[in-house]
C-alpha cells in the first residue's frame, strides 16, 4: 500500500488457511485480470514464500488491485512478504511485537501504525 502520491505501489486481500494434504505453499486466486494482472501474481507467491519462511499455507487472494504507472513487482513482493509475517503473527507463530515492523500491511486487531515525529 502507497501511502502518497508516487513510488511502489500494490494492494490485494488474501486469506490464510492451513494447507492442503499436499503441505507446501498453495495461492489461489478469485481476483479478475483486470483487477490484479497476471504478471503479479509470481512476484506475490514469492513474497509470501518469503514471508512465510517454510511454513505452509493456503492462501486465496480475494480481491486486489493495481496502478498501471506505480504498480510494480517488487512492491507485490514486498506487500506479499509482509502479509506472510502477519499471518504468522496472527497465528501465534510469531510475536506480536513484531508487528511494529510492518508498515504496509493491515489485518483485525493489527496495531495502528505509527507515524513519524515531525520535526518543527
Amino acid at each position: 500500500m502507497n501511502r502518497g502520491c508516487c513510488g511502489p505501489f500494490a494492494r490485494f486481500d488474501a486469506d490464510f488457511e492451513p494447507p492442503g494434504s499436499d503441505g507446501g505453499l498453495e495461492l489461489l486466486s478469485t481476483v479478475s485480470e483486470q483487477r490484479l494482472p497476471a504478471e503479479f501474481l509470481p512476484a506475490i507467491r514469492e513474497g509470501l514464500a518469503q514471508g512465510l519462511g517454510g511454513v505452509s499455507a493456503s492462501v486465496l487472494l480475494t480481491d486486489g488491485y493495481f496502478h498501471e504507472t506505480d504498480s510494480w513487482v517488487s512492491a507485490y513482493r514486498i506487500g506479499a512478504e509482509q502479509a506472510g509475517r502477519a499471518a504468522l503473527i496472527g497465528a501465534g507463530l510469531l510475536p506480536p511485537e513484531e508487528a511494529e515492523a510492518l508498515r504496509w500491511v493491515r489485518w483485525p486487531d493489527s496495531p495502528k501504525p505509527r507515524r513519524p515525529k515531525r520535526a518543527r
